[in-house]
């Protein structure tokens, strides 16, 4: 991908949810919410401080994240769909991300 975010902006790809519930219940794609959980494509070299040095980001390539309902703009880059959000509207890392890719 030829997309490399400024400051301390972060590009998501979001998580498809899943298509049935824990007690078996399919969900139809009429009453599917968009997911508020994404991997982490791209990160920008983050933020400058009052000094100007720079703040690196908490989250890398690879994490996965939970996000805010409204948070980040949705681009489309190579037909598919991303959405780029500042790292403050990231709410968490959540833990197997990164680890359960490398195992």
């Amino acid at each position: 991908m030829a997309f490399k975010p400024l400051h301390d902006r972060v590009l998501v790809r979001r998580v498809e949810s899943e298509e049935k519930t824990a007690g078996g219940l399919i969900i139809p794609e009429t009453a599917k919410e968009k997911p508020q959980e994404g991997e982490v494509v791209a990160v920008g070299a983050g933020a400058r401080d009052e000094d100007g040095d720079r703040i690196a980001p908490d989250v890398a390539v690879g994490d996965r994240v939970l996000f805010g309902k409204w948070s980040g703009t949705e681009i489309t880059i190579d037909g598919e769909e991303l959405l780029i959000m500042k790292e403050s509207d990231v709410l968490g890392i959540i833990d197997g991300g990164k680890a359960a890719q490398a195992a």
